[in-house]
């Protein structure tokens, strides 16, 4: 009885702290020849959030982590590194996640960039952009316009935003899977 009243409260307060977060959201920039926009969207706001909750409470919950500094085979908040980072924010909801970027590069779905969505893992090669193997991954977090805003681990920054459009990160960008679906 005990356990089905105490239970019943962490439900009551997760759904309560769930609620009060502010939703994510893409902003889809107006193009002269727009992407294909579903009839039950706005124009310029896709509810994706709306669909799939649990993508807005994993980025919310990796948010928390900004500015924690980067440990080589950290997985927890006293260090990360990049996978380690993914697979602890992905483990707290239920997840499961290798501890390697070039594990993690094999699971879900291959998605286009075209059709990234927040909560997709994005992968680059290592330090050498001339390398072909997986050596960093991190979450996407924002599509602006053709732009993607993504959050990772950096042994250079710790636990921090960047945007795909900047040079290193187009030099050494593999590509993008999806593990949470609709």
């Amino acid at each position: 009885m005990i356990r089905k009243v105490l239970l019943t409260a962490l439900c009551v307060v997760s759904f309560g702290i769930a609620q009060a977060h502010r939703p994510l959201k893409r902003i889809v920039k107006k193009h002269p020849a727009p992407r294909a926009i579903r009839a039950d969207t706005t124009d310029h706001e896709t509810a994706f959030y709306d669909r799939i909750p649990l993508v807005h409470d994993i980025l919310g919950y990796a948010k928390k982590y900004i500015s924690s500094r980067y440990r080589s085979g950290g997985s927890s908040p006293r260090g990360f590194d990049c996978s380690g980072f993914t697979r602890f924010c992905f483990s707290k909801f239920g997840i499961t996640l290798p501890h390697s970027s070039a594990a993690q590069g094999n699971v879900g779905v291959k998605i286009d960039q075209e059709v990234a969505q927040p909560g997709d893992l994005i992968f680059f090669k290592g330090h050498s952009s001339r390398s072909s193997h997986i050596g960093h991954v991190g979450m996407i977090v924002e599509i602006v316009g053709d732009r993607i805003k993504f959050i990772h681990s950096a042994w250079n920054g710790g636990v921090r935003y960047d945007w795909l459009h900047a040079s290193y990160y187009q030099q050494r960008y593999v590509g993008i899977r999806r593990v949470v679906h609709s």
